[in-house]
C-alpha cells in the first residue's frame, strides 16, 4: 500500500465517521465500533510497509551512477540518464533519494574545483575558533595578488553550493550546463584571478539530543492560559494530529538544530563578509562579478552597504536572471545610475541572444539570454 492510498483510506474513514455522527443512536454505535477498529491499526507498522527505509548510498558508485567523458550523469550498467521515479507512487522516498544524490554531487563539484580548476578552499570566518561553525569559499592562487583583474562568481538560492549554477542541470544535462567550471576555466585562461562565493552555506546542522527533543519548546515563556488551552484539546483532535505527524514523518527522521555561521548567516551577509575580507583587499585594479538569480540581489545589497568601495573597484557586473529589485531594496539614485552604466542583466527569453528586453525597473539594461528559464535546484 502506497502513501496516496493511505491518504484516501483515512479520508474516507473520517468522512464516514462525520456522516455517522450526524445520525441517531444506531449510527453513533457504528461510529464507536469504527473508532475501535481504527484504534487497533498499528500506524507505525503500516507506514513502515508503505515506505522503504530512507537509507541511501554516500557515493556515486553506490548509486550506480558516474559522469561520462561528456560530463553527463549515466547509470553504470544501463547507460541511462538519472531516473527520479525510481519507486512508483513513492514521491517522498524518491525526493529523499534525489536529495541524497544531490549532496554527493555537491561534494563531487567541490573536488573538481580543487583538482581540475586548481582552486583552494578558504574557510570563513577567517578568525573562527575550532569549535565554531565555519563555511568556506574557493579562490585561485592569485586571487589576492593578481594586479590586473579578478572574477567573482555568485550563484542563486536553494540547494546549490559553491561551483554550481543548477543542480537539476548537473543531474539531467551535464556538468558544463550546471556548474561554474567552464566560467572558471575560461577566466583563468584569460588571466583573471577567481573567487567563488558560497552564499547558501549559512549554517551547520547537528542532531538534537533526547533531552532537547522531549523538552517542550518555549514552555517556560508560554502563558499559562495558552498551556491550559493545549491541555483541553479533545482526544480525537490529538489523535488526528498524531496520525498526521506519523504520516509526515513515519520513520521518525533525525531532528536537527541549525547553528548559523557568524557574519555569514544569509547570502547577503556572506557577500559583504567576502567583500570586506577578500575582494576589497585584493590587488586587482578591475573586479568583475557574475551573479545569478538571488546572487544579483546579494550584489545589490553589497552595493547599498559598500557603495563607494564597490564603485571604486568593480568594473562591470554580468547578471543572469537576477531577482534584485532596486525599489524593494531601497537602492539610491546614485546606485541606480551606476548600475545603468556598469551592469547588464541577461534574462530568460525567446528573443535572440542580446536582444533588448523591456524592464519596469530603472536600474540596468535587460537583454535576452536566448533561452527559456531553467529551475535552478
Amino acid at each position: 500500500m502506497h502513501d496516496f492510498s493511505i491518504v484516501l483510506i483515512w479520508l474516507r474513514v473520517w468522512i464516514s465517521m462525520a456522516q455517522l455522527q450526524q445520525g441517531g443512536p444506531d449510527e453513533k454505535e457504528k461510529t464507536t465500533a469504527l473508532k475501535d477498529l481504527l484504534s487497533r491499526i498499528d500506524l507505525d507498522e503500516l507506514m513502515k510497509k508503505d515506505e522503504p527505509p530512507l537509507e541511501f548510498p554516500d557515493t556515486l558508485e553506490g548509486f550506480e551512477y558516474a559522469f561520462n567523458e561528456k560530463g553527463q550523469l549515466r547509470h553504470i550498467k544501463t547507460g541511462e540518464p538519472f531516473v527520479f521515479n525510481y519507486r512508483e507512487d513513492l514521491h517522498r522516498w524518491n525526493q529523499k533519494r534525489y536529495e541524497a544524490l544531490g549532496e554527493i554531487i555537491t561534494k563531487f563539484v567541490y573536488e573538481l574545483l580543487e583538482e581540475e580548476c586548481h582552486l583552494k578552499k578558504v574557510y570563513i570566518p577567517v578568525d573562527a575558533m575550532e569549535s565554531e561553525p565555519r563555511s568556506f569559499i574557493f579562490m585561485s592562487e592569485d586571487a589576492m595578488t593578481n594586479p590586473e583583474k579578478l572574477m567573482v562568481l555568485i550563484h542563486g538560492s536553494g540547494v546549490v553550493r559553491a561551483g554550481q549554477w543548477a543542480r537539476r542541470l548537473i543531474i539531467n544535462e551535464d556538468l558544463d550546463s550546471g556548474t561554474q567550471i567552464p566560467y572558471i576555466k575560461r577566466a583563468i585562461e584569460d588571466g583573471y584571478g577567481v573567487i567563488v562565493l558560497n552564499p547558501n552555506e549559512n549554517y551547520i546542522e547537528i542532531e538534537k539530543t533526547k533531552a532537547q527533543i522531549h523538552l517542550s519548546p518555549d514552555s517556560s515563556d508560554e502563558p499559562a492560559e495558552k498551556r491550559e488551552r493545549k491541555e483541553k484539546i479533545p482526544k480525537d483532535t490529538k489523535k488526528r494530529r498524531d496520525f498526521y505527524e506519523k504520516y509526515r514523518n513515519p520513520q521518525k527522521e533525525k531532528e536537527m538544530i541549525q547553528l548559523y555561521i557568524r557574519e555569514n548567516g544569509s547570502p547577503e551577509e556572506h557577500a559583504v563578509y567576502v567583500w570586506d575580507h577578500f575582494i576589497s583587499q585584493s590587488a586587482a585594479e578591475n573586479v568583475f562579478f557574475v551573479a545569478h538569480s538571488y546572487g544579483g540581489l546579494a550584489f545589490v545589497e553589497l552595493m547599498i552597504q559598500r557603495e563607494a568601495e564597490v564603485k571604486d573597484k568593480v568594473t562591470a557586473v554580468a547578471l543572469t536572471d537576477s531577482v534584485h529589485n532596486v525599489w524593494h531594496q531601497e537602492a539610491g539614485k546614485t546606485i541606480r545610475e551606476w548600475m545603468r552604466e556598469n551592469c547588464c542583466n541577461w534574462v530568460s527569453s525567446s528573443e535572440p541572444l542580446d536582444a533588448s528586453v523591456e524592464s519596469m525597473l530603472p536600474d540596468c539594461p535587460r537583454v535576452s539570454a536566448g533561452m527559456q528559464r531553467v529551475v535552478q535546484n
